[in-house]
């Protein structure tokens, strides 16, 4: 009998019968009860009863509450292959019942046959950019709230000229009047055929895919009808399930960036939600999305080094899909690189927005600097060498330093 076995990280009251409330949860979210039913019920509802497969007593707090780690094992038979049915078996009522925080999914392989995966990856990606064997390097468009078109593609050609690999859009930028979204594809196709004439280093441009979700999908088809290179997507205001329908949808055949926005809601207490691991690196990989951002350990949004290396790793670790590209982001500089390097290693994303266009020689300068800065780390040159040769590092170095964990 398959089933799928689900993780939580409990937090309890010491002299709590953690057991106990193991077993009442397996119970509890499969066939209700157990002890007091006949024989003949017990032996219908046998194969959908959950069982505790472990608990396990996992830290104790200052304050004398205890944290203990209960993975209990679900029949698949009791819900169906799609991912809001899994989330509300597992974590429905339960994510009502007090401290419990949802840390890990281990489906089966059945089920995992049911789950897309990333329909690009890291290899994909890399293949559409020919940029092997280092990080990829990422720039946002700041600031283009309110401004229009021609402020947008200057945008665009001056980070595609500074040599960055991708650039998104703000995942604030929706619909609107000055910048539609079929002029952002349509233009900006045109700016970044004419820089890679110019430079021949090929850029991808993620659009925004935004509005009602039952219009996503003609959106996203339009958007590929025209040329778009990728989709940046919001898929946790939108749900894991309309983000795997986009990626399903062999119409829509480009790459999903899966931006991380709201998923705080659902991440940040110790105590509640799901892990950073498990919602913005295993789901999202599961779902469809080719890029997860998360924020870096040491950036403006920084999330604890341990919470940034499970989403990492959520998203490269062998498995029947194909892997994510795991983007570390917010306040991001030249002088975090070694870093990013070192905790993240060559696939990962460099993610930099200020780090870019708040650079004193401009966004040109800014991508110049990152990618000087790249090389540097990767052969092993002496920064301070490197500074000195290239006038972009230089100047972002002076501005912002270098960060030391």
């Amino acid at each position: 009998m398959s089933e799928l076995l689900a993780t939580y990280v409990l937090t309890h009251q010491k002299d709590e019968q953690i057991d106990q409330k193991a077993e009442q949860i397996a119970l509890g979210l499969t066939v209700g009860s157990w002890t007091d039913l006949p024989q003949l019920k017990k032996d219908q509802l046998k194969k959908h009863k959950g069982r505790v497969i472990e608990v396990k007593e996992k830290s104790v707090r200052e304050n004398g509450l205890v944290q203990s780690e209960v993975t209990i094992g679900y029949p698949e038979a009791n819900f169906s292959t799609d991912l809001p049915a899994v989330l509300t078996t597992i974590f429905g009522k339960l994510s009502l019942d007090g401290k419990v925080k949802l840390a890990d999914i281990e489906f089966s392989t059945a089920f995992k046959r049911s789950l897309p995966g990333p329909v690009f990856g890291i290899e994909g990606i890399r293949s559409k950019l020919n940029a092997f064997e280092r990080p990829l390097l990422m720039s946002i468009f700041k600031g283009v709230i309110g401004r229009d078109m021609q402020d947008l593609k200057e945008q665009l050609r001056l980070q595609a000229l500074g040599g960055v690999d991708l650039i998104k859009d703000d995942e604030i930028l929706f619909e609107n009047p000055l910048t539609p979204f079929e002029e952002r594809i349509k233009e900006g196709k045109k700016i970044l055929n004419e820089t890679y004439e110019e430079t021949g280093r090929r850029t991808l441009y993620a659009v925004n895919l935004t509005g009602r979700t039952f219009d996503l999908k003609d959106r996203a088809r339009k958007a590929v009808e025209l040329g778009a290179d990728a989709l940046l997507f919001n898929v946790f205001a939108y749900g894991l399930d309309v983000m795997q329908s986009l990626a399903e949808d062999q119409e829509i055949h480009v790459p999903i960036m899966a931006h991380p926005a709201v998923s705080g809601a659902f991440t940040s207490s110790p105590d509640y939600g799901f892990s950073h691991s498990l919602l913005l690196g295993k789901l999202n990989r599961y779902a469809g999305a080719d890029f997860s951002l998360f924020p870096s350990p040491y950036g403006s949004v920084a999330l604890p080094k341990e919470d940034a290396r499970g989403i990492y790793e959520a998203c490269v670790k062998e498995d029947t899909v194909q892997k994510t590209f795991p983007v570390p982001s917010a306040g991001i500089h030249p002088g975090m690189v070694p870093l990013l390097i070192r905790d993240f290693g060559l696939d990962h994303v460099i993610n930099a927005g200020g780090g870019i266009h708040g650079h004193p020689r401009g966004a040109i300068g800014g991508g110049k600097g990152f990618r000087s800065m790249i090389a540097a780390v990767l052969s092993g040159e002496p920064i301070e060498e490197k500074a000195s040769s290239c006038q972009d590092l230089k100047a972002a170095l002076d501005l912002w330093g270098r960060v030391a964990d």
